[in-house]
């Protein structure tokens, strides 16, 4: 097993306290010099906030923990392509790399940008267990209809 595949591996069991809560599947995590030094998973239902999406609740963590607001050297592993407003975040945090697992053709950034709204710095990685992500995201789904 890769680096890479250990911390997505991460991010799935993040998503998986989500779908445990109720709440839709997605899972972060943000690791520097390969340590997690922010972990979160979507808690929008649980605080009634629609910007606690997990990707905002590892960068604070990740924030937290440094005493710092940018994360040049960091990467982010989350299972879903990140929306516009995580993107934003993103960009503001000026992270080095971004992997994520599942594309999100209806509400992932790609859907709204022609070019990539991240650092011009930033490198973005998508498809890393892929069928893991979307295998959970389906589940939780299928249980709602």
């Amino acid at each position: 097993m890769t680096a890479d595949e250990k911390y997505m591996r991460v991010a799935i069991g993040e998503a998986q306290v989500a779908f445990d809560a109720g709440e839709i599947p997605v899972g972060a995590v943000v690791v520097l010099k390969n340590r997690i030094i922010g972990r979160g998973h979507n808690l929008t239902e649980t605080l009634k906030d629609v910007t606690a999406h997990a990707e905002m609740i590892a960068l604070t963590a990740a924030f937290n923990f440094l005493g710092a607001k940018y994360l040049p050297e960091a990467t982010l592993y989350v299972t879903l392509e990140p929306c516009s407003m995580c993107a934003g975040a993103l960009y503001w945090s000026k992270i080095g790399r971004i992997v994520f697992g599942a594309a999100d053709a209806k509400h992932g950034y790609s859907a709204f940008y022609k070019q990539s709204p991240f650092h011009p710095k930033t490198k973005v990685e998508q498809g890393l267990l892929q069928e893991d992500c979307l295998a959970l995201l389906q589940s939780f789904f299928q249980q709602l209809r």
